[in-house]
């Protein structure tokens, strides 16, 4: 039997957390708002097996990362703009750690799928190996292959940025 309360008690306190990291993989808030929808519709699902046997918010995490990799594979996904759209302030006119972020986020951005969930399940969501393994399904060496070419993409695409020095160090999420 569903308990239909519990679900939204569970999806209430979760959802900003699974945008977040939803985020961090497509980089667009109406985008990872969709992918952390589309999770939430896979865990009411299976929400009577996941009660009996825990780890909801495991489960869930694991529905929005597939989420975004089967729209990742979709041709569609790549399509951009070609235009910039005049509305938005150019980079000139916000704050140094606004451009910070923005080049950090450019640089996950130009990932492939595959290691930028690495990443973000590895650093932002601090998962260990195993776990960013299992929840991908993947062997602990493809993990640890895919972080180690997306760390290496990520330090020289932000060496190159114009403020390099301070990528570095430690970057200010």
């Amino acid at each position: 039997m569903r308990d239909e309360a519990a679900f939204v008690e569970f999806a209430a306190s979760a959802r900003e957390r699974l945008r977040r990291t939803a985020y961090l993989m497509c980089g667009d808030w109406d985008r990872a708002s969709d992918f952390v929808q589309e999770g939430l519709v896979r865990v009411y699902v299976r929400w009577p097996r996941l009660v009996r046997n825990g780890g909801e918010l495991a489960y869930a995490r694991k529905a929005v990362v597939s989420a975004y990799l089967d729209h990742a594979r979709r041709r569609s996904s790549t399509e951009r703009p070609t235009e910039p759209d005049p509305a938005l302030a150019s980079a000139e006119d916000v704050a140094t750690a606004v451009v910070d972020r923005q080049t950090l986020m450019a640089a996950l951005a130009g990932l492939p799928p595959r290691q930028r969930a690495c990443v973000v399940l590895r650093y932002f969501e601090d998962l260990s190996v195993a776990e960013t393994a299992a929840l991908l399904r993947c062997t602990e060496g493809t993990v640890k292959s895919q972080t180690s070419r997306a760390l290496f993409s990520l330090r020289s695409v932000l060496e190159d940025s114009p403020s390099g020095e301070q990528a570095e160090g430690a970057v200010s999420w």
